[in-house]
């Protein structure tokens, strides 16, 4: 492959092809930085060196109704993870403040479960109602499937953009969850965006799937045209069904991130969850083709802190994104 053809080819606007995706991830090792370099130029053009910050909160620990076998927080799931039931909105409201004050861009709040209960939808309202208007932070929220009544309400109270991943492609996500299917949380996105609000949707890689499938995760949220997507690199957690697969190496991980940027260029990729663990030494490379990562951690598992975060970006060239507006 000609990386800088293939980089060349996005910039001018024409789409990669799955054909094209796939060579990106067979790439040998020893080209690995090629690949970046091209993912790099891409990220550049349509975000400069900026790498926006944000933080999530686990609004509700734990005691899931469903069967996500990656998850630790699942029915499934024997994980030792700290349970709680729904926090109040004023400590939603200190969470954002914490967001603030490590310079995120944007404070994302997160529940386990299937859909949001009424008192979790009231009290998710009450806090993005104060957030917005006492804090300069862009919410996410994650509340699993929504009705259009629910994002559209979830709008009206100043939330900007709604988190629910994919996870993989149609064909493997069975394997991992039997309790809803791909396709209501493909309609869960759709209502989302149809309530105005942004969408952010990913995936977990390492879980078993393709290479095929990684790609048509990829493809699909083009088709989408989710403005954002967390990319977690499968980090596995004692107690659930995936607890023996084995992680997948460095470069692996580079080039899914580097692939999904070419895919989706003027997208928000994110290094998401795992960044630490799987990438190790070598996380500062994710910067080149993501232009965000989460900060002081992620829904169960501690990260690396944001002064480690921040100065590993700066070390490296890049600069903290500020919040717009």
């Amino acid at each position: 492959m000609n990386w800088n053809k293939l980089a060349d080819d996005v910039l001018a606007g024409r789409a990669v092809t799955r054909e094209d995706a796939l060579v990106v991830l067979n790439a040998p090792d020893d080209e690995l930085l090629a690949v970046l370099d091209a993912a790099f130029r891409v990220r550049r053009k349509y975000f400069g060196r900026k790498v926006n910050l944000h933080l999530i909160r686990n609004a509700k620990s734990g005691n899931c109704s469903e069967d996500c076998a990656y998850c630790s927080q699942s029915s499934v799931s024997t994980a030792p993870i700290e349970r709680y039931v729904m926090q109040s909105a004023d400590e939603l409201f200190a969470g954002a403040q914490e967001a603030a004050r490590a310079g995120a861009v944007k404070y994302c709040m997160v529940t386990a479960g299937r859909g949001p209960s009424p008192r979790v939808m009231d009290t998710v309202c009450l806090a993005a109602e104060r957030i917005t208007k006492e804090l300069k932070v862009r919410l996410c929220v994650s509340l699993g499937t929504l009705t259009d009544e629910q994002a559209q309400r979830l709008k009206a109270a100043g939330v900007k953009r709604y988190n629910h991943n994919l996870e993989s492609s149609r064909r493997f996500f069975p394997e991992i969850c039997t309790t809803h299917t791909w396709d209501e949380r493909v309609a869960t996105v759709r209502r989302a965006r149809a309530a105005g609000l942004e969408a952010c949707c990913g995936g977990l890689l390492g879980m078993g799937e393709t290479l095929e499938d990684r790609v048509d995760l990829a493809l699909t949220l083009r088709e989408l045209e989710v403005e954002a997507m967390p990319v977690n690199l499968f980090n596995p957690r004692a107690g659930t069904p995936l607890a023996g697969r084995k992680v997948m190496t460095p470069a692996e991980g580079l080039k899914a991130l580097a692939m999904f940027r070419l895919v989706n260029p003027r997208a928000e990729v994110r290094a998401a969850g795992g960044r630490e663990a799987v990438l190790g030494a070598m996380q500062p490379l994710a910067l080149y083709p993501a232009n965000s990562i989460f900060t002081q951690g992620y829904l169960t598992t501690l990260g690396q802190g944001s002064n480690r975060d921040v100065e590993m970006l700066t070390q490296a060239g890049f600069e903290v994104g500020q919040v717009e507006g």
